[in-house]
């Protein structure tokens, strides 16, 4: 981990910090750090900074932190992505958190499988843990705004029309558009579907709804690594 999260709730005082949990295991066993030592902290949606260990004991460890750094700006990108499978969740969240995504709104499509939705992995407790994952990878301190729209039709014409506000929309589908433009670098709302991509019914939807048609080439990626190429190709 290259940043330690803190939460509101380790706060002893304004400045001193206990960690109990697996940060505290990371430190001690991994970092094998001991008073005195330095290491980087920063608090959820706050400041970065850095922390001075202060005792380190058998079952915790205390730090006295200064925080005086901003995160790292945002992209100014919203993902719409279709549910993926569970096995896939974590590692597309994870990425999704360390390429500093603004927002994520995973929906559901024709091609995604019922029993997704009621996957162990869309515990809220586990996605907050793949969020902060990705932000102690990433040296960031706030992680994408997530939601879950389990109703396409009404999520495309209710609610997508707002979101599109002050936004190219891109839909990334095989076959349709044009090749995703290189560091578009501006405020857009990108679509993914799923493995095997959407239904002709959904693409049109989404083109109806003002979205521009993109793809990667001939190559067909999974989805977690289009999400990866298609961020790194629109943002430099």
């Amino acid at each position: 981990m290259n940043l330690i999260i803190l939460f509101e709730q380790d706060f002893l005082s304004d400045r001193t910090v206990r960690l109990t949990d697996d940060r505290f295991n990371h430190i001690k066993k991994i970092h094998r750090s001991e008073k005195g030592n330095t290491v980087k902290v920063g608090q959820l949606n706050g400041l970065i900074g850095s922390g001075v260990i202060s005792e380190i004991a058998d079952t915790y460890v205390d730090i006295e932190v200064t925080l005086t750094d901003a995160p790292p700006p945002k992209l100014p990108l919203t993902i719409i992505l279709s549910l993926p499978r569970p096995k896939m969740i974590r590692r597309i969240f994870r990425s999704i958190t360390e390429l500093g995504v603004e927002q994520l709104i995973i929906i559901n499509s024709n091609k995604v499988e019922k029993s997704f939705w009621q996957s162990p992995a869309l515990n809220p407790e586990n996605v907050d843990n793949y969020l902060i994952a990705g932000l102690q990878q990433a040296k960031d301190t706030v992680p994408p705004k997530v939601t879950f729209k389990r109703l396409f039709k009404p999520f495309v014409e209710d609610e997508l029309p707002s979101l599109m506000t002050d936004s190219q929309g891109f839909i990334a589908h095989p076959g349709i558009g044009h090749a995703c433009p290189h560091a578009f670098n501006q405020r857009s709302v990108l679509a993914i579907g799923p493995e095997g991509g959407f239904t002709d019914y959904e693409v049109n939807k989404l083109i109806d709804a003002g979205f521009n048609g993109i793809h990667l080439g001939e190559r067909i990626l999974r989805v977690e690594n289009a999400v990866t190429a298609l961020t790194s190709k629109l943002y430099q």
